[in-house]
């Protein structure tokens, strides 16, 4: 059996990884071709090229290198066609997988398209559920199946005309600090009795410089009702100069994590009483440690508007969507400022009971406890390559 896949992202690489893994426990002989970086790498993929190239985000940063990212696009889908693969699965990063996708699906040359018989599937459903509804329909023109990593994703997908299959999201199989490794890192850091706060203000630089002094003020608030409160703050890749920089005046100085220390930053989720989280995929890694959190977030005045219009749902917290509870407080926009989140961050402190049944239902409902997310993956993708095969 021949795979053909493509990811652009670190995320997207760990999900095709844990996929390529399972695909190998049902299936003897298969080859795995395409894109992908150091996780899909060490399942055998040689990839076509450096993944890195693929990790552009902004129409700042796309527009100088649009003509390569073209050719690069070309390129990938002539190596579909020319090797003719069994799937060809695509993994999120859908301004550059689904561009691939509509190549191989209707290039045509001396009146052939040689690559409409190639099955597609496309890892990672697309927000429709928030925002941007018509995305669905047009990715139905060239992707047969979808891998949704949430369990309300899968109607939305085949309401646009397309299989789905919801596998579970990764979230549930990745490794989580254990208590007495959790109370470990609060006696190495002195912690004692006082609550010791996770602070999350993004892994871009504009997140961070937007919410850093919001974010600084809040816990300089939290303070004066917690005068033994401290303050752990995992970094993210490319921003350590930055958060050194912004948090230099924070009240009380964090507890910095780096980047490439994954172990203890699994152990200060555990450790942590409560986050301070900006929006976005953390709200699960959260939920799988069972640290309450509050949520903030905001953006440039133009995106703010912009988005708000288009806003489908009344919260983007994944914890409240998946466990259909509104228990995890968020301030999003004009509501992100101290004034608002400190009293929320006090009394989730006070008593996170809610949000801790909240994030016990989320778990079990992204599946946890089940098939790990990889073999799931695999099991799916073997059915549609079965489905074409006999049609």
């Amino acid at each position: 059996m021949k795979v053909f896949l493509i990811a652009g992202e670190p995320s997207g690489d760990r999900l095709g990884a844990a996929l390529m893994a399972g695909l190998k426990t049902l299936v003897d002989d298969v080859e795995f071709l395409g894109i992908g970086g150091t996780a899909m790498d060490a399942e055998g993929l040689r990839s076509l090229f450096p993944m890195s190239e693929l990790s552009i985000m902004g129409i700042a940063e796309v527009a100088p290198k649009y003509f390569h990212l073209k050719r690069r696009i070309r390129e990938t889908a002539d190596a579909v066609i020319t090797a003719s693969p069994d799937v060809l699965i695509t993994i999120d990063s859908p301004d550059f997988c689904l561009r691939v996708a509509k190549i191989v699906k209707t290039d045509e040359v001396e009146g052939l398209t040689f690559g409409r018989d190639i099955p597609t599937v496309h890892y990672v459903a697309p927000s429709v559920w928030a925002w941007r509804a018509k995305r669905a329909a047009k990715m139905a023109q060239w992707i047969d199946h979808v891998l949704a990593l949430l369990p309300f994703e899968p109607p939305y997908m085949e309401a646009a005309g397309m299989g789905c299959d919801f596998v579970g999201h990764p979230v549930v199989a990745e490794p989580i600090a254990t208590d007495a490794e959790a109370q470990a890192f609060r006696e190495q850091h002195q912690v004692g009795e006082g609550p010791l706060v996770l602070a999350l203000p993004g892994s871009r630089k504009g997140e961070v410089t937007r919410l850093a002094d919001r974010f600084g003020e809040t816990l300089a608030r939290v303070k004066r009702s917690h005068p033994n409160m401290h303050v752990v703050l995992p970094v993210a890749q490319g921003v350590d100069a930055l958060v050194r920089e912004v948090t230099a005046t924070w009240p009380v100085q964090p507890i910095l994590i780096p980047a490439d220390q994954a172990d203890m930053k699994r152990t200060a989720f555990r450790a942590a009483d409560v986050a301070l989280a900006a929006s976005g995929t953390v709200s699960l890694e959260l939920a799988a440690s069972s640290t309450p959190m509050v949520i903030a977030y905001d953006m440039n005045w133009l995106s703010r508007i912009l988005i708000g219009r288009m806003l489908k749902v009344d919260t983007v917290t994944l914890v409240n969507l998946v466990s259909e509870t509104r228990v995890v407080p968020e301030f999003l926009g004009a509501d992100c400022t101290p004034d608002k989140i400190a009293p929320a961050l006090l009394a989730t402190l006070s008593d996170p009971s809610a949000q801790k049944a909240a994030m016990d239902i989320t778990m079990q409902r992204l599946g946890k406890g089940g098939e790990a997310p990889g073999i799931r993956a695999a099991r799916a993708v073997m059915d549609v390559i079965a489905q074409a095969n006999a049609g």
